[in-house]
């Protein structure tokens, strides 16, 4: 049994982990942190819990608690998990965490990209990025685990095949990407508010927002070259889920049975799913699950293919696949306790 300690329950992406750990077979839940709700119950922040979980919240002041976990995940925003993580703690558990604190290879673009100095840069040579489906062999050692964002999970892994098997012109990508307003947190701001986001759809980080790097890392890893993406994401007034919609020119002379051909490489791959010709993602069939449904359409008419990607951004986006890859990081079924059906109500 993998015993479990969550930093920043209380948010959405920790409330997610809840949920779905508690229905893992060899997973156990023995504290949960909060350091906006240390001492209160954590049924009384989610009432949904009422009587399945009542643990009262500690602090994040972990070093007295290290001792009774195997893995922690850090489900805060940038900038808390790298002040908190050290080597010591690393020799007593291991580390899943779900900012982007290390999830970037190089010190000089997080600091550009996110605005900040990183106060723990020396713990990148423990960390792995991990996309499960992608960098299974690394993460199996792992002690310190990156889990990748939401719309870099979505929209790299909807354009992996195309840049793995060079059918693309890399410089030409241009990813759209629709997102509901959970993946902003949980914490109060006027954009977020109901009366600011109904009713209305509005793009923002428009050039510089801060998963383009994280995108052009994991398809410059596909592809071993270097070039820039645009991406311009968008929110809309739903609570959960990502569409993101990518267009690349096609090299010269590659036809829908090189396209398709590529996707191969996801036949095994239980959480990814290229749907039938002429069936599109949509948000609804991929809710509250650990599913990305993939699917594209290429145009003709300027030689250019359009790739649409759906997934949820608080499951395979953040909990979901930080669950399967602890999974891997303790050799148990990948699909254990996030093996669920979309609900599409």
């Amino acid at each position: 049994m993998v015993k479990v300690g969550i930093v920043g329950a209380t948010g959405y992406g920790g409330n997610e982990l809840v949920r779905l750990l508690l229905n893992h077979q060899e997973a156990k839940i023995v504290w949960l942190s909060s350091r906006s709700y240390a001492k209160e119950q954590f049924s009384d922040i989610y009432g949904s819990y009422f009587n399945i979980v009542d643990d009262e919240l500690i602090s994040d002041n972990l070093e007295d608690y290290l001792d009774q976990v195997d893995v922690v995940f850090f489900a805060t925003p940038h900038g808390v998990a790298s002040k908190m993580i050290t080597k010591e703690m690393l020799e007593k558990v291991k580390v899943i965490d779900l900012s982007a604190d290390y999830r970037l290879d190089d010190q000089e673009t997080y600091e550009q990209w996110y605005q900040c100095g990183h106060p723990s840069w020396n713990m990148m040579e423990n960390a792995v990025f991990g996309l499960c489906e992608i960098n299974r062999d690394q993460i199996k050692d792992a002690r310190l685990l990156a889990n990748p964002g939401c719309y870099p999970t979505c929209s790299s892994l909807s354009l992996y095949p195309l840049v793995k098997a060079g059918l693309i012109e890399t410089d030409t990508i241009i990813i759209d990407a629709l997102s509901g307003t959970s993946g902003a947190g949980r914490s109060a701001k006027i954009p977020n508010l109901f009366c600011e986001v109904n009713e209305s759809v509005k793009a923002y980080g428009i050039a510089n927002h801060r998963h383009t790097p994280e995108i052009e890392m994991i398809l410059n890893g596909a592809s071993g070259e270097k070039f820039n993406v645009t991406f311009t994401p968008h929110l809309i007034p739903i609570n959960r889920g990502i569409l993101t919609t990518s267009y690349a020119t096609l090299k010269e002379g590659i036809t829908q049975e090189d396209v398709a051909r590529a996707y191969k490489m996801y036949d095994d791959e239980k959480f990814l799913r290229v749907l039938k010709d002429g069936v599109y993602p949509e948000i609804r069939n991929v809710r509250c699950s650990n599913y990305i449904d993939i699917n594209f359409k290429i145009d003709p008419r300027c030689n250019r293919i359009i790739v649409v990607g759906a997934m949820d951004n608080l499951v395979k986006g953040a909990a979901g696949q930080a669950i399967q890859n602890m999974n891997i990081m303790y050799g148990l079924e990948e699909s254990m306790g996030i093996d669920q059906a979309p609900n599409s109500l």
